[in-house]
């Protein structure tokens, strides 16, 4: 199946997924989320960013929003045949995060076209240190691209066995004047900037874990 397929319906075992993840977010790595309600009744497309600081953030996003998402995620984890079918069913779009992939690009496109949710860590990477500060252009180019609001979440610690961490739901990130100058590289990295200033503001605000 191409990678454009991730996410054309939902799926049973993303749903049992979530039914797990719910279950140990409430009793083994306790999460709490605020303005979770900036999310509630709102429709795809959008993306949805957040920092990235453990393997295991994505399930805290997946619970953020009521309809499934699809998630980039790096070629190297489907190893075998299984996981790319398990990693499909979950929606994910398998990037090649040491070339240009345009196959995923494509994809992702494709999935704001259908109106789904997509969600990114624009650090590309795990990151514990100075969240934020290290984005990708594929980020912005899609957002530029799709032309679909930017909704950054802020998870303020490494998830942990029987530790409390937040996830804050900011609100929409402003670029309808980067619009105008069309998708360049200018336009990018205005827009990254203005993904980092978002969140040194929220650090700045509920703390760095």
């Amino acid at each position: 199946m191409a990678k454009a397929d991730a996410a054309k319906r939902d799926t049973f075992l993303y749903e049992v997924g979530r039914v797990l993840a719910w279950v140990a977010v409430r009793l083994f790595i306790p999460v709490r989320y605020h303005g979770q309600e900036k999310l509630r009744g709102r429709k795809g497309p959008f993306v949805l960013i957040s920092n990235h600081q453990h393997a295991l953030d994505p399930v805290v996003l997946a619970l953020c929003v009521r309809e499934q998402c699809v998630f980039l995620a790096k070629k190297e984890l489907a190893a075998n045949g299984f996981l790319r079918w398990m990693f499909r069913q979950l929606h994910c779009i398998m990037v090649d995060r040491h070339n240009s992939d345009m196959e995923a690009m494509r994809a992702c496109m494709q999935v704001i076209r259908d109106g789904r949710v997509l969600v990114i860590f624009p650090e590309g990477t795990r990151h514990h240190e100075g969240q934020m500060e290290q984005i990708e252009n594929g980020t912005s180019l899609i957002v530029l691209r799709g032309g679909v609001p930017l909704i950054p979440v802020y998870i303020d610690r490494p998830l942990k066995l029987f530790r409390r961490c937040n996830a804050w739901v900011g609100e929409p990130i402003g670029y309808g004047d980067l619009l105008e100058q069309g998708t360049n590289r200018n336009s990018c990295e205005a827009l990254n900037e203005r993904m980092r200033e978002t969140y040194r503001k929220m650090i700045a605000e509920h703390g760095a874990g």
